[in-house]
């Protein structure tokens, strides 16, 4: 029996998706900027999904959608629009010390090529936003925040709707990395103060290689990629057409239905942690114990190592993570479990199970079946 928990690293493209996408692979395979009718139909099916994305995001208006090739290009294109189009005076950015690394990566990048300053704000050990910080940061000379939604490591909700709210008061652009919690969460942008939001279709049972970035009627606004007048002269070339019809289709999916999948996965994740802890009572369960994604269980268990626990899941046949996919591989303890000052002894040793519509309950009764075993076989090698 496999089981595949790393839903957070990226989900399986749902069937109805892959039926949505095959024709814009052989029939309907006309350029969306031609003036035929190969590409008329092909350019109306592309608005039909950026109307699909605008329902899932609560936006104004569609023409607020602009597609990309994923998260980081939105990401990207996010903070560097920001930076092009600040008032002179402007030249801060505030984040936090727990974003993805396609947001961190860029600003250390910015801070030791360009005259700018980054505030990097922290976090407590439930992973929550120092607020006091967050509001003291905020000045006349701040162009940009970029503060996540949810994190993909913890699954901890920001209150990024209010957090907006203070940047403009301080007359800064708000961007959300919200590439874990569209889908899982309910998102009314028209009802926010938010300017710009990341997603990513393969997070949420979409194509991989491509996403969007929401980007608020009026909100000045730099293309990264320049060239045709493809996305309202907002993203040059040509459109992934069968990517985009992919993700309006996976946007349509997600809607429906997102509380009742909501209320089923939470209860899962739930019974499957609180099973952990009665196995493992010096384990800690990471991230904020109510306002966390309904998905995601990052527990970490105490004198014992993460990759041993992964190991070992994957020979039966078990799929779970140690945390982010783009950080996979550094021998480093992830930086988001440092930031929230996780205890030495456990800094290691945690495994982060990610739900999505798919799982089952036999899938966590599989997970509870084996873990006995595991953490028994790794506890008898760890020194007393």
């Amino acid at each position: 029996m496999l089981v595949y928990l790393d839903n957070n690293a990226t989900t399986r493209v749902d069937l109805s998706v892959v039926e949505a996408m095959l024709p814009y692979f052989t029939d309907q395979f006309g350029n969306a900027s031609s003036a035929h009718a190969f590409g008329s139909t092909v350019a109306e099916g592309v608005r039909a999904a950026r109307r699909q994305l605008q329902a899932l995001l609560g936006a104004a208006s569609d023409s607020e959608i602009v597609f990309t090739s994923g998260g980081t290009e939105a990401d990207n294109t996010a903070l560097l629009s920001a930076l092009e189009t600040a008032p002179e005076g402007r030249s801060e950015i505030i984040t936090s010390a727990v974003e993805h690394p396609a947001i961190l990566s860029v600003l250390e990048h910015l801070e030791a090529t360009r005259a700018i300053v980054v505030h990097r704000i922290g976090v407590d050990r439930r992973g929550r936003l120092d607020r006091a910080a967050y509001a003291a940061a905020l000045s006349k000379r701040t162009a940009l925040v970029s503060i996540m939604w949810a994190n993909n490591e913890t699954g901890t909700l920001f209150p990024v709707a209010e957090l907006a709210e203070m940047a403009h008061v301080a007359g800064a652009l708000f961007h959300t990395d919200a590439v874990q919690a569209v889908g899982k969460v309910a998102i009314a942008l028209k009802t926010t103060q938010i300017d710009m939001l990341s997603l990513s279709g393969h997070k949420l049972h979409g194509p991989k290689g491509v996403g969007a970035l929401y980007v608020r009627k009026g909100t000045p606004f730099a293309p990264l990629v320049r060239g045709g007048p493809q996305e309202r002269r907002r993203r040059g070339g040509t459109e992934n057409v069968p990517g985009i019809i992919g993700l309006g289709a996976a946007a349509a999916l997600a809607l429906a239905g997102m509380e009742d999948m909501a209320g089923r996965l939470r209860a899962l994740r739930d019974r499957l942690e609180a099973r952990l802890l009665a196995l493992a009572p010096d384990a800690l369960v990471l991230g904020d114990g109510t306002w966390r994604l309904p998905n995601t269980c990052d527990i970490a268990f105490s004198h014992l190592e993460g990759e041993a626990i992964l190991h070992n899941l994957d020979k039966a046949g078990i799929a779970a993570s140690l945390g982010s996919a783009c950080s996979s591989g550094s021998m480093e303890p992830s930086h988001v479990l440092k930031a929230m000052q996780v205890p030495p002894s456990a800094l290691r040793g945690a495994i982060r199970f990610s739900l999505s519509r798919e799982t089952t309950s036999a899938d966590i009764d599989r997970v509870l079946a084996v873990m006995p075993d595991i953490l028994a076989k790794l506890r008898a090698t760890v020194p007393a």
